[in-house]
């Protein structure tokens, strides 16, 4: 049974608790990274097709580091919306260095 938060900072305090592994950090910022230069190459070339593989890099990197390196179940099982909000603050938080990789 999922567990009730009662704030997104309350369940980003869980998200960085899940993401604790260097290399599963590294893996999710590599996904998020590659998502934005689609997105761009996209808009770029106008190329629609591309928006298939979004997927594929944002979830598939971050999905890897979990299995392979963190040795959890991705939190986006159990809570879509909040980890693909959370996801992209901890990239934030990579960038600001606030969260070290």
């Amino acid at each position: 049974m999922a567990r009730k938060f009662e704030s997104f900072q309350a369940f980003y305090q869980f998200y960085l608790q899940e993401h604790q592994n260097t290399h599963c950090r590294r893996m999710h910022f590599v996904g998020s990274s590659l998502v934005i230069a689609i997105l761009i190459a996209m808009l770029i070339t106008q190329y629609w097709a591309l928006l298939l593989a979004l997927p594929i890099c944002g979830y598939g990197f971050a999905w890897f580091g979990h299995f392979f390196y963190e040795h959890n179940k991705p939190a986006t099982f159990q809570y879509p919306l909040y980890s693909f909000f959370a996801d992209w603050v901890m990239f934030k938080d990579i960038i600001t260095r606030k969260i070290t990789i």
